[in-house]
């Protein structure tokens, strides 16, 4: 071999290794960085007439892609699962659980308890006007539960549209790096970074629609939801949504009230085959759970106005006159159920903040005057008729008769049990996804590994470099003599 091969030999071997320490020392400054890809650089020899050497090929991007898809499949699970338990979580702790006096069951059982107690002193104004402030509380409950049951539909109809917008951003984004990467191919430039983007742009839009990444030509990938809809394949379609600012109890999707997704010129029904993410579950919070929350409250409110709009009860009370409980001041009508909990309210004549005439808990709501102190009849008859076991006119506890605070512990149950297994899912769907990132990280970046390459890059580079200083030295020799 010539001095001059000798020389070009060793100058290419600097360059590669050079190449290969700050390809190592990239590895290890981003071993934790969210969607880098551990690289590798490609050599291969060189063929230089007889004097051989290193030739710098490229940079080669590691990922997994059968481990990547099944990481942003739990991605999505776990973004619906972790919304839907924030919203169990959220019900039950607004409509309380049944060892709690503050809860539908406990105002109830307060309410019963200060009817009892009067009834044993009908005469005395001050259990009278208990009474009534615990109907009035419990009045309360149901309108707060049922207020914040419509405050979660709204704020679940606002996240669709800020998740909307933010999907819309995401495939806009992912296009234009799917250019990129195109032009830095034909460029002959590395894309190892424009990957890394654009694995962190999918990994997001995987939390909001489970999706499948399919390989395009000259490094573009194309994204599909797992049903089948096309969100990017060249050009990404516009995704639309009309949110409602202000969302009444008897406002569905089915009627037209409500917006659901459109996908270019598409319609979808709802979230249609962009189910499975965290956008599925908040259609889900808006056009299913909540309106079945509301449906079991309303349920119970209809039970506790039949119960004491009765003639039976309050003999002194007129076709179509409201009884203790009303429909907004007004006599319930069955055909009007939607939405009951939340204009439930106390007869006005009782009311601490009416009328305020608790004697007429004593002599009747249409009595003309206070009647006889110490007759207890219809306080009597108003806390039987809740001990009553009757068959609820509707909700899902119409099957059996049930007294009014065994209907109302069955909705609170109804939503604990609810919780308890959106916990349990939550919990499964983090471990999934906890165990494939630990999968995923194991096959990512190697501390140890990239510190013995870099020991051998040091290696190689000094062994190169004593070859240009032979080099050296035996051309200042030629040059003396």
């Amino acid at each position: 071999m010539s001095i001059s091969g000798a020389l070009s030999n060793a100058l290419s071997g600097l360059t590669a290794a050079a190449r290969s320490a700050e390809i190592v020392s990239s590895n290890l400054a981003n071993a934790m960085t969210e969607g880098y890809g551990r690289r590798q650089i490609s050599l291969s020899s060189q063929n230089l007439r007889a004097s051989g050497g290193v030739l710098v090929n490229g940079i080669v991007r590691h990922s997994n892609p059968a481990l990547l898809a099944e990481r942003r499949l739990a991605d999505a699970e776990f973004g619906n699962a972790s919304a839907l338990n924030n919203f169990y979580n959220r019900l039950e702790m607004n409509l309380g659980t049944p060892d709690k006096s503050s809860s539908l069951s406990g105002r109830l059982a307060t309410f019963q308890s200060s009817l009892i107690g009067a009834s044993g002193a009908p005469e005395s104004q001050t259990r009278l006007q208990t009474v009534a402030r615990d109907a009035a509380a419990l009045v309360n409950t149901f309108n707060t539960a049922a207020s914040d049951i419509k405050t979660s539909r709204e704020q679940a109809d606002r996240t669709i549209g800020t998740m909307v917008e933010r999907l819309n951003t995401l495939l806009s984004r992912t296009e234009e790096v799917n250019q990129k990467i195109s032009a830095a191919i034909n460029q002959g430039r590395d894309t190892s970074a424009l990957e890394d983007d654009r694995q962190k742009l999918i990994d997001e839009i995987s939390v909001l629609v489970p999706i499948k990444s399919v390989a395009r030509d000259r490094g573009g990938v194309a994204l599909y939801t797992t049903s089948g809809a096309i969100l990017l394949d060249g050009k990404a379609p516009e995704i639309g949504f009309e949110p409602t600012p202000t969302i009444l109890p008897h406002m569905t999707l089915e009627g037209g009230l409500l917006s659901g997704l459109t996908v270019g010129d598409v319609a979808l029904d709802g979230v249609g085959a962009l189910a499975g993410g965290a956008l599925a579950a908040q259609f889900d919070i808006r056009d299913t759970h909540t309106p079945q929350a509301q449906a079991e409250l309303d349920a119970a409110a209809r039970s506790l106005v039949e119960r004491f709009q009765s003639s039976g009860v309050d003999p002194t009370l007129a076709p179509g006159q409201a009884g203790l409980f009303a429909d907004q001041g007004s006599a319930f009508d069955p055909a009007d159920e939607v939405g009951l909990s939340g204009r439930l309210t106390l007869n006005a004549l009782v009311d601490p903040d009416g009328a305020n005439e608790a004697w007429r808990l004593r002599a009747g709501l249409g009595a003309t005057g206070p009647g006889l102190a110490g007759d207890a009849t219809l306080l009597n008859a108003m806390s039987d008729v809740l001990a009553e076991k009757r068959n609820p006119g509707s909700g899902s506890h119409s099957s059996g008769a049930l007294s009014m605070g065994q209907l109302s512990e069955r909705v609170l149950s109804a939503v604990a049990a609810n919780r308890v297994r959106s916990d349990e899912e939550l919990s499964f769907s983090a471990n999934r996804l906890f165990g494939l990132q630990e999968a995923e990280l194991s096959e990512g970046v190697d501390s140890d590994h990239e510190m013995q390459q870099l020991m051998l890059i040091e290696q190689a580079y000094a062994a190169n470099a004593r070859v240009i200083e032979t080099v050296d030295e035996m051309m200042s020799q030629l040059l003396r003599l």
